[in-house]
């Protein structure tokens, strides 16, 4: 998904004192640059930024779940590298709506995991609890198949982009009846990043 879709603003790149580089395919890497357009995540890459598993989910500070999905409740939302407005700014958020993951409550601070695995800080004031998911932002390239019905055999009414935007209105566990660019339909639950795999959502 690329930055521009996402909604993500970066604030400068990290001034560490070092940095590591690697040559893979002949793509220059740099540990703590700027990171890459996610359409040029490997498939390892992928794989750590999926939807991981509920199982795990315990009780935050808070009375609900850790980890959660949620989402974005404005369109601009300050993502900070500690739990306090002392705390820089890492990015900005500039896209209501858009999913993120609850890992950790401070207060009146959520640590949140974006699609691209990356974390900070965002007040709870500034999430919502209405669902929302992006379209499978590790296929790169391929579309991802809206059906008429939760079945493979049933008609497609649209093929959806990697990291497109979709709201969630009730998921099976296997699939998710989603509106995705001005279509409704089911999308097949793991190609979704915003619902935990086997997740009921109603």
């Amino acid at each position: 998904m690329a930055k521009s879709s996402s909604g993500k603003r970066r604030i400068g790149s990290a001034l560490l004192g070092f940095a590591c580089i690697a040559v893979a395919g002949g793509v220059f890497w740099s540990l703590f640059g700027p990171k890459f357009d996610s359409q040029a995540k490997s498939a390892t890459d992928a794989t750590m930024t999926a939807s991981i598993s509920a199982e795990n989910t315990g009780i935050g500070p808070s009375g609900l779940p850790v980890p959660r999905f949620v989402s974005l409740k404005a369109e601009k939302v300050n993502v900070r590298r500690g739990p306090s407005s002392d705390h820089p700014v890492a990015w900005v958020f500039q896209r209501k709506g858009l999913p993120v993951e609850i890992v950790a409550e401070f207060e009146n601070w959520r640590r949140i995991r974006d699609s691209e695995g990356e974390e900070g800080w965002i007040l709870q004031s500034m999430l919502a609890g209405k669902r929302t998911a992006v379209v499978a932002p590790w296929r790169g390239q391929q579309l991802t198949q809206l059906h008429s019905a939760p079945n493979k055999a049933s008609s497609v009414y649209a093929r959806l982009a990697a990291g497109a935007m979709s709201e969630v209105s009730n998921c099976s566990g296997k699939w998710c009846e989603i509106s995705a660019g001005g279509y409704d339909g089911f999308v097949e639950q793991d190609m979704l990043w915003g619902v935990y795999p086997g997740e009921t959502v109603n």
